[in-house]
């Protein structure tokens, strides 16, 4: 067996070990199917119970409120950056408030300007998305068709912990890089969105959580594909789905739920383990610099700064002969970026931590 490296990639991500085992003894044949999960038929009775079992079970791990939605669509984060304004803000006679606190952020509100008007609530450029707003920066529009937020961004590394106050505005959130990690109180949301590479499966699938009075928003005029109610009216199956990755979901679902114990005792994790990196970034004199204020740092990703580019390629290379793989950080931000998903052993953190500490010793 081909040995396995640390992998601290942005996503797509490491995926549970349980999770990749189980589809690997499942991948020839089904049980009591007799093909692979990738050769049935989307609308066949094995992937119609894939399919119940995955909604029902996100239903129960996030508590998800009667009155919304669970779809299953594809397209990723990038096609909800149009199907959000196309469904909600187009044809509406209102304007969409946009909170940008990153690089995902700022993609959202160009697509979304090519669907109606957009205000900027507020922008944290001048300080190269280091921080989140602070109680009253927002400049909200009271009437605003919806607000839009990004959770987690995973470029800067800086994490919204809880929503911000929109009022009666309905709140719309992009969580695709802290979907899974933490629970949710659904019911402030009017909309939220994730593709699923970073916590909750292989790239390919994403999963729509919308309040069932929005569905009605979406023109008849809309493409067939873009519109939230023709997904709902057939339950995810408008078009084929992406079969593998929504039963690998609803593999992640299951080891969320049996093997982790829910979404408090995964969210207890994660900060344990964030907490383990910042603790050396905060005891280094600063020669590891963070990028993200400590007030609003991501638990997903940890993302800072060596003191010069040379040391930076000595850190990269000497964690790479150690099996840490995926540790630069993006081209717009520079420096290490460690990804910490749900899916990242503890004891994967812990030698990341370890050669940290020895790194820095070594080379002050």
């Amino acid at each position: 067996m081909t040995k396995r490296v640390t992998n601290f990639s942005p996503g797509p991500a490491v995926l549970p070990e349980p999770v990749l085992a189980a589809a690997r003894r499942d991948l020839l044949a089904l049980p009591g199917v007799g093909s692979s999960v990738l050769e049935i038929s989307h609308r066949s009775p094995a992937f119609k119970e894939i399919l119940d079992a995955a909604e029902a079970g996100l239903r129960k791990l996030l508590d998800i409120p009667r009155n919304y939605r669970v779809l299953f669509l594809q397209g990723g984060s990038r096609l909800q950056f149009s199907m959000v304004p196309m469904n909600l803000l187009r044809g509406s006679g209102r304007s969409a408030d946009y909170v940008l606190t990153g690089a995902w952020g700022n993609k959202a509100i160009v697509e979304a300007r090519r669907e109606g008007d957009v205000r900027v609530a507020w922008d944290a450029k001048e300080t190269n998305y280091d921080r989140l707003p602070e109680p009253g920066d927002l400049d909200l529009d009271a009437d605003a068709a919806y607000c839009h937020f990004t959770s987690n961004e995973t470029i800067e590394g800086v994490q919204f912990p809880t929503e911000p106050e929109v009022g009666n505005v309905p709140l719309a959130c992009d969580a695709s890089s802290d979907f899974l990690s933490r629970p949710l109180p659904i019911g402030r949301y009017g909309l939220l969105y994730a593709c699923a590479q970073k916590n909750a499966g292989p790239a390919g699938v994403t999963v729509v959580i919308l309040r069932e009075d929005l569905l009605q928003r979406g023109a008849e005029t809309l493409p067939g594909m873009l519109n939230y109610r023709n997904h709902d009216e057939h339950h995810s199956l408008y078009n084929t789905p992406p079969t593998f990755a929504i039963y690998m979901l609803r593999l992640i679902v299951d080891w969320l739920t049996n093997d982790i114990g829910g979404l408090e005792a995964m969210a207890a994790q994660n900060r344990r383990k964030a907490q383990m990196l910042y603790e050396v970034i905060d005891r280094s004199d600063g020669f590891y610099r963070g990028h993200a204020r400590t007030d609003c740092r991501s638990l997903m990703n940890v993302t800072f700064r060596l003191p010069s580019d040379e040391i930076q390629a000595t850190f990269i290379a000497g964690a790479a002969e150690r099996d840490l793989h995926s540790l630069k950080g993006h081209r717009s931000v520079g420096g290490i970026r460690a990804s910490i998903y749900n899916a990242m052993p503890v004891a994967g953190v812990e030698q990341l931590r370890n050669f940290m500490t020895g790194f820095h010793k070594k080379n002050i």
